[in-house]
């Protein structure tokens, strides 16, 4: 029963080691030998880097603005893939030999590209959240050439900002060429819509308000005294009507309760009509009455009886001589009522063309105001992009003087004498730590399924009965020598293990290639 109160003790966690030494000794001796196999025979990578400091413009930029504002890191990671393409890593590859051992001799080349891009690093050093330096590192088997290829990029990113720079602003330069030539385009497009605009709006643009209110003022006061005199003539023909239906003994026109109440004669009912057109509409019930009367009088004249109409053939006679004059006044006034409402018509028609023209005018001052705004904006921006052109043409001639922001080389790339790969002080922590790991876990699964009793102590807690007597394990010649050869060989593994581990930590914090040549010169002395 290895599961009691006393598991959790130092005392009993130490008897449980010593009894279970070899579970111990052995995957750490093991672990050991595996980590110093690793470390001699893992293939060793180096590494080297080169430090490019990013310089500034050397023209104030008072005096002359660079053209080439993108960030940076924008331009670093452009560069980059630049770099990075099939075309430059194929370069270098074949420029320097890579990856022609025979391990690799027979790697395809895709593969050899992925590899060297996995290889290549880009680090971008920073100061106040600014830019001002970058590393470029690459990684290798051979320190030679891994020196040679991190200095051989470093001259590719620097010939190849120049010309990023150059094309940048030359390509700046160019395109506000073309956006000038299309501003003056638009610009000339724009004078003649404004000029097309005033030209077909004449008469309702908004500096021509004041006249159009003059003249409309003008032609009220026409209007308003046309009326009066309209108003005047109909009042001498009501007048008129009047005079007459007084001489004639007929009811006057404008009382509606006598239409229609003796008879008339289709002369005086085409007169009394006329009379009440002058006064009112089509529609007015007098109007309406009286065309139905002159209807069934058509209809009815055969029926009417004799007396009724010779009366009024007598009536009719006997103001023969009144009627003459009153006509032919009655026919000027209606005439001068024609004129009147022909003029009136014409005036209505005029003042509607002015209102119109008024109306308009807001219109037509906010669409001009438009027409305007649009000339003065792209009159602005076509003065701006003028003098941006100006200055881009100075940009271009500053950067191809380099004479704006370079890269400088200020740490060119050393031939590596220690690898960074594998790291070494890692592997011996990972190699430690799985020995004592492996052995730890098999005393632990051991003492889980070990289901003896090793003290009295533990038979009592277990059955709940009190021991009498315990009997003293007995020990032979034979036994005694085997548990002292199986000490003396716990101690020699257990040294052994010590000189792994020596071995081990040497390797790791020294270097092995520095091991091997100490060992090499120790041999040979």
């Amino acid at each position: 029963m290895s599961i009691t109160e006393n598991a959790i003790k130092p005392e009993y966690i130490l008897e449980i080691l010593l009894r279970r030494r070899w579970f111990v000794i052995i995957p750490f001796c093991l672990s050991m030998i595996a980590g110093i196999y690793l470390a001699l025979t893992l293939p060793k990578i180096y590494s080297a880097e080169t430090l490019i400091l990013i310089e500034a413009q050397r023209v104030p930029a008072n005096y002359v603005q660079s053209i080439v504002s993108s960030d940076i890191n924008e331009r670093i990671n452009t560069l980059s893939q630049q770099i990075m393409s099939r075309t430059n890593l194929e370069k270098v590859i074949n420029q320097f030999n890579l990856y022609s051992d025979m391990e690799n001799e027979k790697t395809h080349m895709e593969n050899k590209l992925a590899t060297i891009r996995k290889n290549i690093s880009v680090n971008v050093s920073r100061d106040r959240q600014v830019a001002n330096a970058f590393s470029i590192r690459f990684k290798g088997t051979d320190p030679e050439k891994v020196m040679n290829v991190a200095n051989t990029l470093a001259s590719y990113f620097i010939d190849e900002n120049l010309k990023l720079r150059e094309v940048q602003a030359v390509g700046t330069s160019d395109f506000l060429e073309e956006e000038l030539n299309t501003m003056r385009k638009r610009l000339e497009e724009v004078e003649e819509a404004l000029k097309e605009y005033r030209r077909e709006y004449m008469g309702e643009l908004p500096e021509q308000l004041q006249t159009n209110l003059s003249i409309l003022q003008g032609l009220q006061n026409n209007l308003q005294s046309r009326q009066e005199s309209l108003r005047d003539a109909r009042n001498r023909m009501i007048l008129l009507n009047n005079q007459r239906a007084v001489a004639q003994n007929l009811p006057l026109p404008g009382d509606s309760s006598q239409v229609g109440s003796g008879p008339l004669t289709p002369e005086q009912m085409e007169e009394r009509l006329t009379d009440l057109r002058a006064r009112y509409t089509d529609q007015h019930p007098d109007v309406v009455r009286l065309k139905k009367m002159i209807a069934d009088f058509q209809a009815k004249n055969e029926n009417i009886s004799g007396n009724t109409t010779e009366a009024s053939r007598n009536d009719t006679g006997t103001g023969g001589n009144l009627l003459s004059g009153s006509q032919r006044e009655q026919s000027e006034i209606k005439r001068e009522i024609r004129n009147l409402e022909a003029e009136i018509s014409e005036l209505t028609q005029q003042i509607t063309y002015y209102k119109k023209r008024v109306e308009n005018t807001p219109k037509r001052e906010q669409e001009l105001a438009s027409l305007r705004r649009d000339y003065e904006n792209i009159n602005a921006t076509y003065n701006s992009l003028l003098g941006r052109k100006l200055e881009a043409e100075i940009a271009v001639n500053m950067e191809r003087k380099q004479k704006g922001e370079r890269f400088r080389v200020i740490d060119i790339a050393r031939l590596p004498v220690n690898p960074v790969e594998p790291n070494m002080k890692r592997l011996f922590m990972m190699v430690v730590a799985a020995g004592f790991g492996i052995g730890g876990g098999l005393i632990f699964l051991l003492e889980f399924l070990d289901t003896s009793f090793r003290k009295p102590e533990d038979i009592e807690s277990f059955l709940g009965l009190p021991i009498l007597a315990a009997v003293p394990e007995l020990y032979n010649r034979k036994k005694e020598v085997r548990q002292r050869l199986d000490r003396i060989l716990s101690l020699v593994a257990i040294m052994v293990g010590f000189i792994l581990l020596a071995g081990f930590a040497v390797l790791s914090l020294k270097g092995v290639d520095r091991t091997m040549n100490f060992i090499r010169k120790f041999v040979d002395i």
